[in-house]
Parts: C-alpha cells; structure tokens; sequence
C-alpha cells in the first residue's frame, strides 16, 4: 500500500523539452515524432531559450512551449517571471518554466514579446508544488497558479522592492519547562525535533484550554491531578518558535479570514519582534500582493491565511499547519479542486518540512495518514481528556419518556433546567444547525414540503410570515399545494433567528443574542460573563469570557444523518468546536435524534476512534480516502469514453447515472460516474485521466469535469 503522499510527488520534475501534437483528418489526436535536439545560440545570452507555460487553462496547452530570448530581456526573463509571447494569432500571457540553451522545435524559434515584470514570483520550490498539486488533481499548472499566484499590482511591486531590507530576529527553542506541549503524547519530542531542524509529521487532537480553575475537576476520576491545558494557540505559536530557533518559516492555513486574523495577532504577541503576514483573498489585490512579496522577498517567514496560502513563497520551510482540516472551506471549489491538507502534505514532501494537522476533531483523511504511518498520533491521555473535557449528556428514549409530553419536543423540560441553573452562573449556548427564521415550509393540510414553481426551489418563511425562494428568491404570494390543493403552509423546520425568538419567551428578562452569517448583526466574536442565551449556527460560535456554563446542541438529526459521505462526522466536528468553548464543569446536552456512533463518539470524547472506524468502513466500500476515487461529471458520451479507458486499464467503474438537479433543474444529456482504485494505483489513475483529458480538450471535444477524492461523491 503506498504511504501517504510519497507515490504522488517522488517523481515531480520540471518540464522538459515538449513533445508535438497534432490532429489526423479523422479527428485523432497525434503525438508528432519528436526530433533531435538543436543547439540555440544568442550572441551574449546563456541558455537563450525560455520554456514558457501559457496562462491557459486548456488541457492541451498544458505544456511547456520554446521562445527565444534576446539579448535586450536576458537578465529580466528569468525563470519564474511572468512574460508576454506570441502564440498563433494573439498576445498571451505566460510564465518561463525554465530556461535551456536547446529546443525541439522545428524552424524559427519565436522571440518573447516582453517580460511584464522581472520579478521572479513563481521560485523553483513554487514550480515544483505546483507540477504536484497538478497531477495528483488532474487539472493543469495554470488553475494551479492561479491559486497560488496573486495578480500583478505595479504599485505595490515597486514599493515594495524599493524598501531597505529587514534584520529578522534570531530566536532559541522554547523552554521545556513552559513547553505547552507536555499534556500530550509525543509533544515535547514534536517541539524538539522541528528545533533541530528536522520533518517531523502529525495529526494533532487538541484539547480545550482550562479557562478558570475548577475545583471539583482538578483531578480525574482516579485521583491522578489533571495538568493544566494552554490554548490550542499558544502551544502553536512555541511549535512556530521551535521552527524560527532552526532558522525556518511557517505556513498556517485556517478557514477564515477572521481567523487568520485572530491568530496572527496572537503570534505576533507571543513572538513580539517577528513579523507576522496574513495572506487571504479578501483583503484586495494592493494587500495581498503586499503579503505575498514580503515572503518572496524574505522579509517575513510566519504566514498565516486562507487555503491560497498554502502556496506562499516561504523561504526555507520548516512547518506547515493546517487548522480544523475538516472544514469545507479548505476545499477549493474550482479546478483543480484540491484541498489545502493536501497541498501542504505535498509541500512538506517536497520541501523536507514538518507538517502539522491539528484541530479538536478528527477527520477520517487525517486519521488516514496516521493509519499509514505517514503522520504520528497526538493526543492527550484519556485522564487528561477526562479532566478538561465537559461531560456530554445525550438523553435517550427512556429519559425522555419520563419527561412526559415535553419529551417529545425539541426542547424538552430538562434541557430548560439545565438552562436555568447555568444562567444563574453566566451565559450559555445553544447551537441550531439551520440559519433563517423557519429554512424549510409545509403544506399545512398534507405535511409535503413546499416547493417554489419556478424552480421547484425549497420555500422558506422570515419573521414577518413572508414565503420566498431559497433558490430564485422569488415572492411567494398564493401558494397551491400540488398533492392536496391545500393553501396554508407551516414550519417544517426551525432556524436560529426562531429559536432566539422562543427561548426569548421562555426566558423573560434574558438576554438573547443570535450570531450567524446571515443575520443583520452577522457573526457575533465574543460574549461577556453576564448571563445570556447565545443562539449561534455552526462556526459562528462567539468566544464566552470564562467558558458558557452550559451548552445545548439542537437537532442532532439534521447534522449527523443526512445521506451525504461524511455527514456523520462533519456533525461531530461542529459538535465538538461548540463543547470546546464551554467550561469544563459546564453540562452539555445533545439533542433531536443525532446518528447514535457520532453521538457516543461525542460522550466518549473519541473523535479518533470514531474517524478510524469510519476509515475501516470505508476501505471495505472501498470510498476514499481509503481508495482514490475520480468523479466524472459531463456530456454521457464523453462520461462513457472515459469510463471505457478506465474500465480497460483495470480501474473500478460505477455508472454512469444522472447526476443531481442544480437548482431543481436536471441537465440533459449530462451523466455522472465514479472510477476507483486502490492507493498503490492512485497515481496511474490521475495520469490516465489527465492524459485522456488533454487528449478530448486536443480534438475539440466537449469537455468532462473530474475530481479526484470527493468529499460528495453523487
């Protein structure tokens, strides 16, 4: 079985000198023969041919093609830097790949037409990751870049080449003594080996910090004292030390801009004198171009943003993090679809940096790598988890029924006294999957869930009773119910702004504070230690001065048991995100009918045993990530082209079928399968499908969509 991400990148290396194609008149796509190799000579110009990558994400044009380069542009036209060249009839925009004094190409070789800056801004280690990232995703180096490149803004380039250079600090390993690591397994050993200069590799389960001292906790169940646990950021910032004292950078990856904010700030304070840059999207083109040349240019190597950052230009690196992998936001959405896990795995590779997966859950890919033995296992023992975690309570159907009528509704009468009493000490929380005031409405007379005409779109109803379209967001006036021709509609399901609104009725003189993406306030960042009701949705949790008192998770159901690959498990990562904020004496209770193996796996605080059985589930139905499977998305007669390659090369093949409406509408002629194959095997399966790409892309053929290790697979 191959090991981690070994098999994917041990072979990367840069182009070399590109094969010809061309088309038969039959429409066949034909690899010219290639011919011997000529010598190119520029009076006072060494190796004068650039190999440029075209700015194209066209499959076929996924190679390097010749120019020359005069004398004029020798010293700007280095490889990395972004040119202009002439190719066919147009100006395009390309990136010398590399530069040779040889070329295959027959007859005159094209001059470049201009370099558009002479700075180098895709280095050698960036070209390499790139070449990676790209064959272990089947898609080309241009989506790559696009990704892992800013655009160009002049100004900024030019002030900040103008700048004086910085000193950076120098800086010695962490003491062992203040070591935040010593609660878990292997910590210390971790700090000491990225001191030394060494790759070391793990998944990282972290615990919540102890906020307050708690007396009736300061010991585990057998009598042994429970050592205090830091905040997961602290013991982050002294693994970022450890990194600087073998004078190496650091890339952090987070979901969001706010947190990479947040923990920028906090390195900065706890490394006072390092600079620390934030590398996101959404800061504008002026500001992330600003982040990206102060690591190109060396004057920072701490980095911290969002999933492009996984590709910054850090010199040297020595760590590469990613926080809470499970996150759906550290999944690219456009080609080539990678994940930054992913990335980083490959980078620390090729790059002889040590990786950190960390997070309070554990997702089923990350535990694939410790099953591996790619990454170590880093935990905490089961008396310090005992010690610092709340207990969880998950009330079964004989605890409800002896709540009598109230057991049977969502918020039954011991989940209010439960609410009561911690609000005597300070706030609590309520997490409710769903935003909006009721996200989902019913035909009031037969119970069918309505839907918009139009579209065919799910209906939802605001405060003000007014019905619109989640998809089209269309108006609703009257409305018809197509199986019973009733009018009325009701809740079928309860958002966040609606639970606010009950609990404000059921608690009078509470504060109720709603926090979420989609309310007018937005995403609450903290709360005082004032007694409040907090109703917040997945991920926009406020931080609570001392740890909420109490924590209510609502309607397990709805997270754990959709039909979606995974869904169990994304429950018990935005379960346990919500537990870790409480204080460790708080009482937390789960309800509304959670997937019972999540839910145990929450009592149990066993996020890892719950990701390695789901792993072992997997690799009998052989999903990914214990198999490498491609989704192929298209025109069905493409879909069944490439199924037929694959199914000969002695690859799995499931369908094809039709694939899911968008928006309620379902695409003709489009299809969907599925091509699997085993680990030892992931690699051949990515080049086939990138070869057979190229070669529908070559003959003008409707394009196939493929992703490779989906996390929703129909």
């Amino acid at each position: 079985m191959a090991t981690g991400y070994d098999d994917a990148s041990a072979s990367v290396e840069l182009d070399g000198p590109a094969r010809g194609y061309g088309v038969s008149k039959q429409g066949e796509l034909l690899e010219l023969p290639e011919p011997g190799l000529r010598t190119v000579t520029v009076a006072g110009v060494r190796d004068p041919v650039a190999r440029v990558l075209l700015d194209s994400p066209v499959p076929h044009l996924d190679r390097s093609f010749d120019y020359l380069v005069p004398a004029a542009m020798a010293q700007q036209a280095l490889p990395g830097t972004r040119v202009m060249v002439r190719f066919g009839e147009q100006e395009m925009r390309g990136w010398i790949w590399e530069r040779g004094a040889t070329t295959t190409h027959i007859g005159r070789l094209s001059a470049l037409r201009r370099v558009i800056s002479d700075l180098p801004v895709l280095p050698e280690g960036s070209r390499r990751l790139i070449e990676a990232v790209a064959s272990r995703s089947c898609g080309t180096r241009s989506d790559v870049i696009r990704l892992a490149v800013p655009a160009r803004h002049a100004t900024t380039e030019k002030a900040e080449r103008d700048k004086v250079p910085l000193d950076l600090p120098t800086w010695e390993p962490p003491s062992s003594s203040e070591l935040s690591w010593q609660p878990y397994d292997g910590g210390e050993e971790f700090v000491r080996r990225l001191a030394h200069g060494e790759a070391p590799r793990a998944v990282w389960s972290a615990l919540p910090a102890q906020v307050r001292p708690v007396e009736a906790r300061s010991s585990d169940d057998d009598g042994r004292p429970v050592p205090v646990v830091s905040p997961w950021q602290l013991c982050l910032a002294q693994a970022v030390q450890a990194t600087l004292a073998s004078s190496r950078g650091t890339v952090i990856v987070v979901a969001t801009t706010h947190q990479a904010e947040t923990l920028a700030a906090r390195l900065r304070r706890d490394l006072e004198g390092e600079p620390v840059v934030v590398l996101s999207a959404e800061h504008g083109p002026a500001r992330r171009y600003r982040a990206f040349l102060a690591l190109l240019l060396g004057r920072a190597r701490v980095v911290v943003g969002t999933r492009a950052a996984a590709f910054a230009p850090v010199h040297r690196l020595g760590l590469a993090v990613v926080w809470d992998d499970g996150d759906n936001r550290l999944e690219e959405p456009h080609a080539p679809y990678s994940h930054t896990r992913t990335v980083l795995a490959l980078r620390s590779t090729l790059d002889g940096a040590g990786l950190l997966i960390g997070g309070f859950s554990r997702s089923v890919e990350a535990q694939s790598l410790v099953e591996q033995g790619w990454c170590q296992n880093l935990a905490a023992p089961r008396h310090t988890v005992r010690g610092v975690v709340p207990r969880v309570e998950v009330p079964g159907p004989a605890e409800l029924d002896r709540e009598g009528a109230s057991g049977a509704a969502r918020l039954p009468s011991l989940a209010h006294q439960a609410l009561r009493r911690a609000l005597q000490d300070g706030p609590v929380l309520i997490q409710v999957p769903r935003a909006g005031y009721a996200p989902l409405v019913a035909c009031a007379r037969c119970r069918e869930a309505a839907q918009c005409t139009v579209c065919g779109g799910p209906l939802a109803m605001d405060q003000r009773g007014r019905t619109s379209c989640r998809w089209c967001a269309r108006t609703v006036g009257q409305w018809n119910c197509p199986e019973c021709g009733g009018h009325g509609l009701r809740m079928a399901t309860v958002g966040s702004t609606r639970t606010g609104e009950e609990l404000g009725r059921a608690f009078p003189g509470v504060p109720v504070v709603v926090s979420g993406a989609r309310e007018t306030h937005g995403v609450i960042e903290e709360v005082d230690d004032a007694p409040r009701l907090v109703v917040a949705t997945p991920g926009a949790e406020p931080v609570a001065e001392g740890g909420y008192r109490a924590v209510l998770l609502l309607d397990g159901a709805a997270l754990s048991s959709r039909p979606d690959l995974g869904a169990a498990g994304e429950a018990l990562r935005q379960w346990s995100n919500a537990v870790v904020l409480a204080a460790p004496s708080a009482r937390v209770v789960l309800l509304g009918g959670p997937e019972p193996v999540a839910a145990q796996a929450l009592v149990r605080w066993d996020q890892v045993g719950f990701a390695r059985r789901d792993l072992l589930e997997r690799a009998d139905l052989h999903l990914p990530p214990a198999w490498r499977v491609a989704r192929l998305d298209g025109p069905v007669r493409g879909v069944e082209s490439l199924l037929a390659q694959a199914e000969a090369d002695g690859f799995e093949v499931l369908g094809p079928v039709a694939p899911p409406p968008v928006h309620g509408q379902v695409l003709p002629g489009a299809a969907r399968a599925l091509v699997r194959a085993p680990l030892s095997h992931g690699k051949a399966l990515a080049t086939m499908l990138r070869v057979r790409l190229r070669d529908r892309s070559a003959r003008r053929e409707e394009p196939v969509r493929v992703e490779l290790d989906p996390t929703r697979l129909w």
